[in-house]
């Protein structure tokens, strides 16, 4: 995990999302939806904030944890600058595989973005679902994050130097056999686990989960450049958000989900 914790210690997370704003739209957008009109949400593994900041807007009470420092108090900061540090119960550092600080059934709903992409045993993913199963009152909804084996082969097939050791047939062949990927180069994205797309919902559901829906979470959207989204922003409101009705629409098509970065799991806590 160190090496983890230094990539996140020098990387611009807040920022990706700035970048990459589907991403974070089509969550929210399914996440809102989702969510009871109020109540007490865990963002675990929550990273700069940027969900948990987003729900103190809309009225949620929030507790943040993540497993890097720096970054828990970057998320402090920001909700401090967006004044919404009244709606937080704490900002704590912890690992998603020990929730000990929280009792048992404590909140309504909560979000792990970020932590079962950097579990690289099964043994990990196990027991942070656990956690995340223990500390979610009955009944209450869960939203997991997943990076999948499919749309990271794609990435090394396209930028090769970029994802060493998968710039040759041996790192993705040993890729493919295990879901793991450790970065050959210093300071880049590494301790990574990425699942097979139609092993989640079992997962998930061995841990006594009821699945609601899975979703792909740059929908038919992800590869748009900025000018891209001009034009139909030029189009007018009314256009650009049918636009939007179509791509979040999209997201839940299941035959898009390997070309998603990212899947969102929603379940609910048997």
């Amino acid at each position: 995990m160190d090496k983890v914790i230094s990539y996140y210690n020098a990387f611009d997370e807040w920022g990706r999302l700035n970048r990459e704003p589907i991403e974070f739209i089509i969550n929210m957008h399914h996440i809102q939806s989702m969510l009871p009109p109020e109540g007490h949400i865990l963002d675990n593994g929550a990273g700069p904030g940027k969900y948990s900041i987003e729900l103190a807007k809309r009225g949620y009470r929030v507790t943040l944890t993540d497993l890097t420092p720096r970054l828990v108090e970057f998320a402090r900061t920001k909700a401090q600058e967006y004044q919404v540090e009244g709606q937080f119960d704490g900002f704590y550092p912890a690992d998603a595989r020990d929730l000990s600080l929280f009792p048992d059934n404590h909140f309504d709903a909560v979000l792990m973005l970020g932590p079962l992409y950097h579990l690289q045993t099964e043994a990990d993913r196990v027991q942070a679902v656990q956690e995340l199963h223990r500390v979610t009152k009955p009944g209450g909804l869960v939203f997991a994050a997943f990076m999948t084996k499919t749309r990271f082969l794609t990435n090394s097939l396209l930028y090769p130097e970029h994802w060493k050791p998968n710039h040759t047939i041996e790192g993705i062949q040993q890729f493919l056999r295990t879901g793991m990927f450790d970065h050959a180069d210093e300071g880049r994205f590494t301790g990574a686990y990425y699942f097979d797309i139609v092993e989640i919902t079992p997962f998930m559901e061995s841990q006594s989960f009821e699945t609601v829906k899975l979703i792909g979470s740059s929908s038919i959207a992800g590869a748009m450049t900025p000018e891209q989204w001009d034009y139909w922003r030029q189009q007018g409101d009314e256009t650009y958000r049918q636009i939007m009705d179509i791509v979040m629409k999209e997201s839940e098509n299941p035959y898009l989900l390997g070309a998603a970065s990212h899947l969102l799991y929603i379940g609910r806590k048997i």
